[in-house]
């Protein structure tokens, strides 16, 4: 009995415990399904995230584009604010000015006021007194009408005496003085009616050396010579030219180039003018030999 019942007892004991064995193992199996680890956490958050990309793309997009129009309205408003820069004007050139101005006939107070413009800072007072032209010294100007025969005609009428009683070679008795080779030319073309039968010799450098000019003017006798203020200078100074026969010297004033410039306007030329006219034709004009006209 004793025995049956101890082996009873440690059966039912044996059935109670294998049960309660089951429950406790299985109940271990089930916690990892209800309780996920921190990595299998942060693994389902990656997930979500990952899973809704779309409505973060969508808010940085719109963010991305308020931002540019916001920039473009401060630069906008920067543009404004900013003072707009002057343009700067353009300087008037001698073109200009004479384009807008009506055409002046000179007068003998224009070349004065050349001349002792030019020479105020290289003489002395005294000199620049001499260097002062009496009215005397001038002939009427051309008030714009005239063509250079009939000019000349007025200024000279007794040019066919003139042109009789010079015979002295390397020199003229009428200078005209212009401001280029072509204007020579033209100048020339127009003396038809009044030379007569006077030698007229075209003095500019184009094309032409000096050395011929001086041969061609000691071979005859030259009555009219028509040249640039260059081109007499170098003359002069290589004696090919003398001015003491010299009696009417006459200046292309009125004359305009292309670009509306006189001969005085353009440096180069006027700065030979000046230099001509003081190697000996100021002083043939103070001395009441030589008269000016200003064509």
């Amino acid at each position: 009995m004793g025995d049956d019942l101890g082996d009873d007892w440690w059966e039912q004991k044996g059935n109670s415990d294998s049960p309660v064995g089951e429950e406790e193992s299985e109940e271990p199996e089930k916690q990892p399904t209800e309780q996920a680890s921190p990595r299998e956490k942060k693994g389902k958050k990656r997930k979500s995230v990952t899973e809704t990309p779309v409505p973060v793309k969508k808010k940085t997009a719109l963010k991305s584009q308020t931002a540019c129009f916001m920039a473009q309205e401060k630069k906008e408003d920067e543009g404004e604010k900013k003072p707009k820069k002057k343009r700067k004007k353009k300087k008037k050139t001698i073109t200009d000015v004479l384009a807008t101005s009506e055409p002046k006939p000179g007068s003998p107070g224009d070349l004065q006021s050349l001349v002792l413009e030019h020479f105020k800072d290289k003489r002395s007072v005294i000199e620049l007194e001499d260097l002062k032209l009496q009215d005397s010294c001038f002939v009427r100007s051309n008030d714009l009408t005239h063509s250079l025969s009939s000019y000349l005609k007025e200024i000279c009428p007794k040019w066919a005496k003139v042109q009789k009683q010079h015979t002295e070679k390397s020199s003229v008795v009428l200078l005209i003085v212009c401001s280029a080779a072509l204007r020579v030319i033209e100048l020339i073309k127009q003396l038809t009616t009044f030379k007569g039968e006077a030698k007229v010799l075209k003095l500019f450098a184009k094309h032409i050396k000096v050395e011929e000019q001086v041969k061609l003017l000691q071979t005859g006798v030259t009555h009219i010579g028509v040249g640039t203020p260059g081109r007499l200078s170098a003359l002069i100074e290589k004696e090919g030219l003398t001015l003491p026969p010299l009696r009417f010297l006459v200046l292309d004033w009125n004359w305009r180039d292309q670009k509306l410039r006189r001969m005085v306007d353009v440096p180069e030329v006027k700065g030979d003018l000046l230099k001509l006219l003081d190697m000996g034709i100021l002083k043939g004009c103070r001395e009441g030999k030589v008269k000016v006209g200003l064509f």
